[in-house]
């Protein structure tokens, strides 16, 4: 597992480019409670990837990919509640869930690969 940032990391550069989609589509949203809950789990993805990515440990990076790929499946949830209570589109929300679905299976190969190096 060779790399020298986790800026070059395709799952984090995914992360971070949802939790701005997610910024944007909730742009305009009145439901705070929701809308704060959301934009904390988009944010938590990428931020946990960086964290860990930042640790001395292999064994930490892996703890908080575990942590990213949690919020994400959260993330995921409030999607789907979103949709339902018509804070967003059935169409926002097929092109969220496709995107985080993608994540977390990124998630869970990086996951795969920092404990094989150890």
């Amino acid at each position: 597992m060779a790399y020298r940032s986790f800026e070059e990391l395709d799952v984090w550069q995914k992360g971070c480019r949802s939790a701005v989609k997610t910024y944007e589509i909730l742009r305009d949203c009145k439901d705070y409670g929701l809308k704060d809950q959301m934009t904390r789990s988009a944010v938590s993805i990428p931020s946990n990837i960086a964290e860990g990515a930042e640790r001395d440990s292999q064994a930490e990076f892996a703890r908080f990919l575990h942590i990213a790929k949690g919020s994400a499946a959260e993330l995921r949830t409030q999607v789907y509640i979103a949709q339902q209570v018509d804070l967003i589109s059935p169409q926002t929300k097929s092109e969220l869930m496709t995107e985080l679905k993608i994540i977390s299976s990124m998630l869970h190969a990086l996951i795969k690969a920092v404990k094989s190096s150890t």
